[in-house]
């Protein structure tokens, strides 16, 4: 790796108090929102941040906060921030602190802490910040000394925004953020690590494997997405002609409408996608990281052999057995593989076609299903036809995210967002409202369940109050659908998953937002299309009929691949 840039220096203006200092750094690297809460012991950063060009986003829980800079990270590549006070205000940033880490998106979460005079001993509002923090971020740490704030800044947003991405968390003591540094200090000026071209030995080994295989497939996965790989994945998917799956992170960085398109692998049991797995002898997995899924459902006897092209090596799996590793830029490394193997190289004929024709089956099941309440292909369809190719859904975690993940067409990275690391309830919401800040240019669909809305549904005052334009999308069925649908696979019955619901038309204009209750199978397209078309926030409330989950499952267990 190399690296660009230089220290930054020193200059002559008056001393800043450490909340200007840290707000001229943020604003030094690029920020442009911070989403949180104030409390008592930040006033002075969240008065700092008035006037600074820094937009500050006021939420109405912090779990939110921490969900739309996770959102607006894996969106931009660059660090979205969020704020909180200390205590519980740090306690609740910690969800989707987890969530970025997990889902490998860079976020840099702020908390105040009390001043140094009372955190070594018991005092009010007081707990291990760091220690908290530390499992789940790339590095957790306290500001000791208003000196450390150019350092700790630049540190913060360089490690949050490397490969692997993720979270960090700074906590910011009462007294140091009203302290002073000892003279007056700048921020440091933003390095840049670009990726190392691959290996050239690397890419013999990696010949050599290809050049013995007969059933090759591709797997690209959340890192393909994260760096822009779709371009040299459709060059050498058509060189070799090959086929290409992708995982529920990386849906779209492998157009769904190209012919060697294989879906979304990922499902909870043997879906269509992993047939074409069933036959292959080698694995060529491009940007995966193995927390997206677990291995063992493309290669549960361990027994064929993966090329791993990634910026860092893979995680140690029984069932992920690398024969060989390219660490470097992933479409330097597709390119330089694809001109090293020999012209004329052939292999067996894949299942893509089949694949595909059986997904698209299913979806004109759902376009022709007029059952009310709606069946969740009908839903699907009905989005995908209602939102352009480079519009934004994000699919909740529940029922509604396995239907989306494995059966919704998607032709652009980071266009279906879901969450697969951590698989965190309530994001969809806040995170709708990051990703409209992010791309302002494009339409943002939350499409939830009735379940994880009510978790964050308290945002929709925020995308009001903030007039961010968003539609949300929920599907009622009153009950945790997918705990449901998994008991019923296991156990034969369910129990513990039914609750009520508000009205929510009447809760949504509560908020100021449009309400909209679908009564037929044939209102949800022109409503979802009035509801995108207009420039405010809507809810839009759809009974789904999740008898259709067990009906899937029945069907994918009598299926036999290879196709």
């Amino acid at each position: 790796m190399g690296t660009e840039g230089a220290t930054g220096s020193r200059d002559t203006e008056a001393v800043d108090d450490v909340a200007h200092l840290l707000v001229r750094c943020l604003r030094a690297e690029g920020v442009e929102y911070v989403f949180g809460i104030p409390g008592e012991e930040n006033i002075r950063f969240v008065d700092a941040l008035k006037d600074s060009g820094i937009r500050y986003v006021l939420v109405r829980h912090e779990q939110a906060a921490s969900f739309m800079a996770e959102i607006y990270g894996r969106l931009t590549g660059r660090a979205g921030v969020c704020s909180a006070t200390l205590g519980p205000g740090a306690i609740n940033l910690l969800l989707g602190t987890a969530d970025a880490m997990t889902n490998s998106a860079p976020m840099v979460a702020l908390a105040a802490q009390g001043s140094l005079r009372r955190t070594h001993k018991e005092s009010h509002q007081v707990i291990d910040l760091v220690s908290m923090f530390a499992p789940v971020t790339q590095w957790a740490a306290q500001v000791a000394c208003p000196d450390a704030v150019p350092e700790m800044t630049r540190k913060a947003f360089k490690t949050a925004q490397s490969e692997r991405p993720g979270a960090v968390f700074l906590a910011v003591p009462e007294d140091i953020e009203a302290g002073r540094p000892a003279e007056p200090l700048a921020p440091l000026q933003v390095d840049t690590v670009r990726a190392d071209a691959p290996s050239a030995s690397q890419i013999a080994r990696a010949v050599e494997v290809l050049a013995a295989a007969r059933h090759p497939v591709v797997l690209a996965g959340h890192g393909a997405a994260r760096a822009g790989a779709s371009a040299a994945l459709v060059r050498f998917a058509e060189r070799l002609d090959i086929p290409v799956a992708t995982t529920f992170h990386g849906k779209g960085v492998f157009p769904d409408d190209h012919p060697n398109a294989l879906g979304a692998v990922g499902f909870m049991r043997h879906d269509y996608g992993n047939f074409g797995f069933d036959a292959a002898d080698v694995l060529l997995c491009v940007g995966y990281e193995i927390q997206e899924f677990d291995p063992v459902k493309i290669n549960p006897n361990g027994d064929k052999r993966i090329i791993h092209i990634h910026r860092f090596p893979a995680e140690v799996d029984t069932h992920y057995p690398v024969a060989v590793g390219v660490e470097s830029d992933l479409s330097q490394a597709l390119d330089a593989l694809g001109a090293a193997l020999p012209e004329g190289l052939t292999y067996e004929s894949g299942s893509s076609e089949k694949i595909r024709t059986l997904l698209d089956e299913e979806l004109q099941y759902g376009r022709d299903n007029d059952a009310f309440p709606l069946v969740p292909q009908r839903v699907v369809s009905d989005v995908r036809t209602a939102l352009d190719r480079h519009d934004i859904v994000l699919a909740d975690t529940g029922a509604g995210k396995m239907w989306m993940s494995r059966l919704y067409p998607t032709y652009e990275p980071d266009t279906c967002l879901v969450s697969n690391g951590l698989s965190t309830m309530g994001f969809a919401l806040p995170g709708a409202i990051a990703a409209k800040l992010a791309r302002p240019d494009r339409r943002v669909l939350a499409m939830m369940g009735d379940g994880s809305f009510l978790m964050n549904s308290q945002e929709l005052e925020t995308a009001v109050r903030e007039r961010v334009p968003l539609v949300v999308l929920v599907l009622v069925d009153e009950e945790y659908g997918l705990i449901t649908w998994k008991m019923e696979l296991e156990l034969g019955r369910h129990s513990h998953t039914r609750f009520t619901n508000p009205d929510l038309v009447a809760y949504a204009e509560s908020f100021g937002a449009r309400g909209y209750a679908i009564e037929t199978a044939g209102q949800l397209l022109p409503v979802l299309r009035r509801a995108l078309d207009d420039n405010s926030v809507s809810v839009i409330a759809c009974p789904v009929d999740y008898s259709e989950n067990l009906r899937l499952t029945d069907r994918l267990g009598t299926l036999h691949g290879p196709f």
